[in-house]
């Protein structure tokens, strides 16, 4: 194996390896000490996976596997291949209760089973025993969508809505959990001589009290069954113990004492692939979360201590947090100091939440991510000429050229500074994937590529795309983090003008007072249109003002705002 860096993603840190294949190991805290059996060689080396492995019973590729042995041990181990993306074959009743149901990633699985086995939501003498998360593998190569069995509706779905990032949805996604030693109800019930009525009426009896276990802790599967509910190997025998005696009596007691196990809460749950939390246990953690963010993000300029797997760097004087996105294969780079902050912005946090689109011409959109942030997400255009009407044969875009994301992040922060309103900028995330079209014009590239990463790669990379994230603007930050009523509503001022919230010859004195403030500072912002300026409401008609009175405007694209000097 080779050198070993600590990552972390959704809170769950792991021990990245990249292994000899070329592929990716990701270790939890549990699989750590046993790094060597998890070398590809001692487990998953071709002729000994398929002698070993053991398939179980359910409707996705699962197996029982023992490692090889090392220094005179050998794990006993569950993998099993991630279903994110394929479509979630569900019962009648279930995909009525759960028709939004989908199939975690392996990150979020990890990030939930890790979260339910601390239990600290819920009463605290209640304790949901799971199976230990080990290691996550990503294997080098990649699979054509007819092989991977997920659905193109749902691949087509985001690529539609997610441009550039949605092609890691053909990697394959390898979970390893440790192995409990055990039976399933069914299978407990093999030792309990009842009628069949009587054994589904059981069944499910002790299913519900799992489940109701499972919302007293904040959690719920969307198809939970008997299947998932282990009994440990000692209680198992001690059971069929007990019905030796062939009698009615023992019948009763063999029901009365697996009732007493589950109900003092001594079983396991396996299959975690459909886990969420419940709605208001989500909601709390959402509001805990935004809060948090809100706090971190007003502090955002304030250093905190770095883990290992993040760095801080500089780029055009704009202070960054830089990691990898490692569910994706990306980079991200977040605004400021704070390191708090780099998780919320990890694609997995954003990219499949529903989003409005913003603009008819470019990719810009709107979304509430899973933490309840309200965020702008936009497809960079840097390397671009243009297709719209009178931009491709404007002078001053063909002889500046497209701003690249961190050069579009540096103008709004100065900006700021010099006390012309911009929308605040959060990150720029680089897609794990490759871009297929050439860029027309490489200027970018070129000035950029002597600013490094921390492992000594080029920021800006032509063979990917680049997405930069905003805050959807709804007031300055210090005062949108004291706030627990109403917020500000954005709204262009091109709508603005449509709305009658403001008439059309009030918008073009906006738009050329904007103009006229940026060329007073050294800049060029005489490309800039209607849209590219917020109006911030408060839903009565009523406009967010300055300290002139005048309505406070805030410029929302720095994409063809140039620097020109004083």
């Amino acid at each position: 194996m080779y050198k070993k860096s600590l990552v972390n993603v959704l809170g769950v840190v792991y021990a990245h390896i990249k292994t000899g294949d070329g592929g990716d190991l990701y270790l939890t805290r549990f699989a750590e000490p046993f790094q060597k059996h998890f070398d590809i060689e001692n487990w998953y080396e071709p002729e000994w996976f398929k002698t070993y492995r053991i398939k179980l019973k359910g409707t996705g590729s699962v197996y029982r596997l023992p490692t090889k042995e090392v220094d005179g041990k050998s794990l006993n181990l569950v993998y099993k291949n991630c279903r994110v993306g394929e479509d979630v074959p569900l019962d009648t009743h279930t995909l009525q209760e759960f028709c939004d149901a989908e199939f975690n990633s392996p990150w979020e699985e990890f990030s939930l089973v890790m979260e339910m086995r601390e239990g600290l939501y819920g009463p605290r003498e209640l304790k949901i025993n799971t199976q230990r998360p080990m290691v996550i593998y990503v294997p080098p190569d990649k699979m054509q969508t007819w092989q991977s069995g997920r659905s193109k509706s749902k691949i087509n779905r985001i690529r539609a809505r997610h441009p550039g990032i949605d092609l890691d949805i053909l990697k394959q996604y390898k979970m390893i959990y440790e192995w409990i030693e055990g039976h399933n109800l069914p299978e407990v019930f093999a030792y309990i001589p009842i009628e069949a009525d009587a054994r589904i009426y059981h069944l499910k009896t002790l299913n519900d009290v799992v489940m109701f276990d499972l919302d007293q802790k904040g959690y719920l599967v969307a198809d939970m069954k008997p299947e998932h509910i282990i009994i440990s190997e000692n209680d198992t025998k001690k059971i069929a113990e007990i019905g030796q005696a062939q009698t009615r009596e023992a019948s009763k007691n063999q029901i009365y004492y697996l009732y007493s196990l589950i109900n003092i809460g001594k079983y396991s749950l396996v299959d975690y692939e459909l886990l969420l939390r419940t709605q208001r246990h989500e909601e709390e953690v959402k509001d805990s979360r935004r809060h948090s963010y809100l706090d971190d993000q007003r502090d955002r300029f304030i250093p905190t201590p770095l883990p290992d797997h993040l760095t801080g760097m500089e780029i055009f004087g704009m202070p960054y947090i830089h990691g990898h996105a490692e569910s994706t294969g990306g980079h991200l780079w977040v605004v400021g100091k704070n390191a708090r902050l780099f998780d919320y912005f990890l694609p997995e946090r954003w990219r499949k939440t529903p989003s409005i689109r913003l603009s008819n011409t470019k990719e810009v959109f709107y979304t509430i991510t899973k933490d309840n942030i309200h965020l702008v997400w936009e497809t960079s255009r840097v390397g671009e000429m243009p297709d719209e009407e009178g931009e491709r044969y404007n002078p001053k875009i063909r002889e500046f050229g497209i701003n690249s994301p961190f050069e579009e992040f540096a103008v709004a922060h100065t900006l700021n500074q010099l006390g012309i309103p911009c929308v605040y900028v959060r990150a720029v995330y680089m897609t794990g994937t490759t871009k297929i079209e050439a860029s027309a014009d490489t200027r970018r590239y070129e000035s950029h590529k002597n600013i490094l990463d921390p492992e000594g790669n080029p920021i800006l990379q032509e063979n990917h795309n680049y997405i930069t994230i905003r805050g959807y603007y709804n007031g300055p930050d210090q005062w949108v983090a004291k706030q627990t009523g109403p917020l500000y509503t954005p709204v262009d001022l091109a709508r603005a003008v449509a709305g009658g919230l403001i008439n059309e010859a009030q918008g073009r004195m906006l738009l050329n007072k904007v103009k006229e403030n940026l060329k007073d500072v050294g800049y060029d912002g005489s490309l800039l249109k209607l849209n590219d300026l917020l109006l911030a409401t408060d839903g009565k008609d009523g406009i967010m003002r300055d300290s002139t009175g005048n309505p406070l405007v805030i410029i929302c694209n720095f994409e063809l705002i140039w620097k020109t000097g004083v």
